[in-house]
């Protein structure tokens, strides 16, 4: 029956006009659900029927159309809408909004997929989602290198991760007087005289136990199990600084070949440099001339490498200063110099001590050339006197410049520093770069020269992190150093449409999504991220009102189908009376 079966239209259409008023009040209601996406519900007509065919045209007739009759509407499909929404700044590093079509990979009792940036930290500083998902991506190794390929949770362990950097470069400016006088002499310290009991002159393999003072016969000079300190200072007068100490621990065994190197390398004598005409940097054996032997120490040229060992420069656990030296009168270190002390780091973040001497050594046409010296307090080899080190010195070279003052060229600016016994990583290796320095004539004579900048930072704690447009994870920490510590990962699909969505802003794989396509940021489409930002919902209000009042009106024009039809049923039931 006709009138039945308009009853039943109109319910159809009261059916999808209210699915399509659910749809639009969910997206009313997510408005302001962070990255909340749309969706719109399309109608389509149901089945209909055919009251006549139709037919073909012929020569005698011009043929006909088919009469069909419908029977109401249905829900085709409810759409998810796509589109981005506002990107809104935040503030907060632990929020990351996308831009581009890729969706964040948690993971919780299985994968999911999300637009929803709103991660946080939890107790273990993991970056979850607010339903406790863990946030995936690429984790960083030991290095702080990335390692992509096998997804994990993303750590921040603010707080907790420390991290020291060893120097590799160390910067040096400022300007050299190149109108100083070329150096020349040097420093020429004398010890008291010694000969071995009985009057034996002694050598290099003298016991020192065997020693006495020529002035002292009879008398030892050293005994066993006696330590002596040195604490020498260099440079001239009042300006002289400080030579890192060290101690010989006198034994049975030790000889005055052992106490000769012992003071090269406690006065920081380089003995692989050539001295100024006439002087051999080092520490020799000479005959006095009171018959014994003293031992007779050059120092390296220029005056700022001047030595001095004189009141209590040595000690003695026992006795007293069994042994001391004096100025000669050959004495005289002149000559255009300056001295210099930096901190550098080592593996572990511990500051080493550097200090750094240049002395004017040529004059020519061409240019200038000066000859630097470098030592450390912290090298290990002055930790424990080795007679086959070289104590501080942990090297030397030349740096030139052209007559106009401009740096030409250095030698031997790789410097190694000696670390052993103490848990870093030895030697410490770094290069000195000498190309910001000058060599100009200075009207007050003086010489500027500072190391304005090492690579080497010491220990540092995780205090802070931001996430790059790549997704890289930057860690921050309050040694000013910055390290990555992960990355996000990202994921595409051939028809996003096709996820479902599982509730909470999330959503799995469905039939016709196809599997994700996981990747860095910036790549496969995925976009870029912003971190301290949020994706806002894409629901458009305006549009959301017109499609309500629309609703609305179908939903009471198929209302007035039924009450017209159920009025026509009831006139036909009256017919009957």
């Amino acid at each position: 029956m006709s009138l039945t079966s308009a009853l039943f239209t109109g319910l159809s259409g009261l059916t999808v006009n209210q699915t399509r008023l659910q749809v639009i009040g969910n997206n009313i209601a997510n408005v302001n659900s962070v990255a909340f996406k749309s969706s719109r519900s399309l109608f389509r007509p149901q089945f209909y029927s055919n009251d006549r065919s139709g037919s073909a045209p012929t020569a005698t007739f011009g043929g006909s159309n088919p009469s069909q009759r419908g029977f109401g509407a249905e829900v085709a499909v409810i759409e998810k809408n796509l589109s981005p929404g506002t990107i809104e700044a935040t503030g907060k590093s632990t929020d990351i909004a996308i831009d581009g079509e890729g969706y964040f990979i948690v993971q919780g009792d299985s994968q999911n997929f999300t637009r929803d940036g709103s991660f946080v930290l939890n107790t273990s500083q993991t970056l979850v989602t607010q339903d406790g998902k863990f946030l995936q991506g690429y984790s960083a190794d030991e290095d702080f290198n990335i390692q992509p390929g096998t997804l994990t949770n993303l750590e921040v362990p603010l707080g907790k991760l420390t991290i020291a950097k060893a120097t590799s470069s160390a910067t040096i400016n400022g300007s050299l007087n190149a109108n100083g006088d070329i150096s020349a002499g040097a420093s020429i310290l004398q010890s008291a005289e010694m000969l071995e009991a009985g009057g034996v002159l002694p050598t290099d393999a003298s016991l020192l136990t065997s020693l006495e003072n020529v002035a002292a016969p009879g008398v030892a000079l050293f005994a066993d199990g006696q330590s002596m300190t040195v604490r020498a200072r260099r440079g001239d007068g009042p300006t002289s600084t400080a030579l890192p100490s060290m101690t010989l621990n006198v034994t049975p065994t030790t000889t005055l070949g052992d106490l000769r190197n012992f003071f090269q390398q406690a006065t920081a004598i380089d003995t692989s440099v050539a001295g100024p005409a006439g002087f051999t940097p080092g520490v020799t054996l000479v005959t006095g001339p009171g018959g014994g032997v003293q031992l007779n120490m050059i120092s390296n040229a220029g005056a700022v490498n001047a030595l001095q060992l004189s009141g209590s420069a040595i000690s003695y656990t026992t006795g007293t200063n069994p042994i001391n030296f004096a100025e000669t009168l050959a004495s005289n270190p002149t000559g255009e110099s300056i001295s210099t002390n930096a901190i550098v780091y080592d593996s572990l973040g511990t500051p080493v001590d550097l200090s750094l001497t240049y002395a004017l050594d040529s004059k020519s046409d061409a240019g200038t050339v000066w000859r630097w010296y470098a030592s450390s307090a912290d090298d290990s080899n002055t930790l424990t006197f080795d007679p086959t080190s070289d104590g501080p010195v942990v090297g030397t070279g030349t740096v030139s410049f052209d007559n106009q003052g401009r740096y030409i060229a250095t030698t031997g600016n790789t410097l190694n520093l000696q670390r052993s016994q103490t848990g870093s990583n030895t030697p410490l290796t770094f290069a000195l770069d000498m190309t910001g320095m000058r060599s100009l004539t200075d009207p007050r004579g003086r010489n500027e020269v500072t190391i304005s900048r090492q690579d080497g930072i010491p220990k540092g704690t995780l205090t802070a992190f931001d996430i790059s447009d790549t997704g890289t994870i930057i860690g921050s920490f309050d040694n000013g150093l910055t390290r990555p510590l992960g990355q996000l990962a990202l994921a595409t699909f051939d028809n996003a449409r096709g996820l479902i969505d599982t509730g909470g802003n999330q959503f799995r794989t469905g039939p016709g999504s196809g599997l994700p396509s996981i990747a860095e940021p910036t790549q496969l489409g995925t976009g870029t991220v912003r971190s301290g930002a949020l994706e806002m919902s894409n629901v458009d209000l305006s549009k959301e009102f017109i499609d309500m009042i629309t609703t609305s009106t179908g939903f009471n024009a198929a209302s007035r189908v039924i009450s017209t039809s159920q009025q026509l049923i009831t006139e036909l039931l009256n017919t009957t009376r």
